[in-house]
């Protein structure tokens, strides 16, 4: 994976965003709390800001935390992949 500029996408600088050998875009979130429905709406804003430069890329939220049911299927529904590391 290759990191990006989060600039690019008009997003904060502390984003990390990286792009895949196939340009898939992963949103990575490394921390220790859970990641709520707050998270996950801004999840979902940073996810638009980059679909409108890359209109149809296909993206993923790759975290080590766990996952509020609700916001997972909330992410799953507006077409955001999902993918727990430990």
């Amino acid at each position: 994976m290759q990191k990006i500029n989060p600039k690019k996408y008009g997003l904060s600088h502390q984003t990390s965003i990286f792009k895949t050998e196939r340009g898939d875009v992963v949103i990575m979130k490394n921390r220790k709390s859970r990641i709520i429905m707050k998270d996950g709406h801004k999840i979902l804003e940073t996810a638009r800001k980059i679909r409108k430069i890359e209109k149809s890329v296909k993206i993923t939220l790759q975290t080590n935390a766990p996952m509020c049911s609700k916001t997972k299927r909330y992410l799953e529904k507006n077409v955001i992949a999902i993918a727990l590391t430990e």
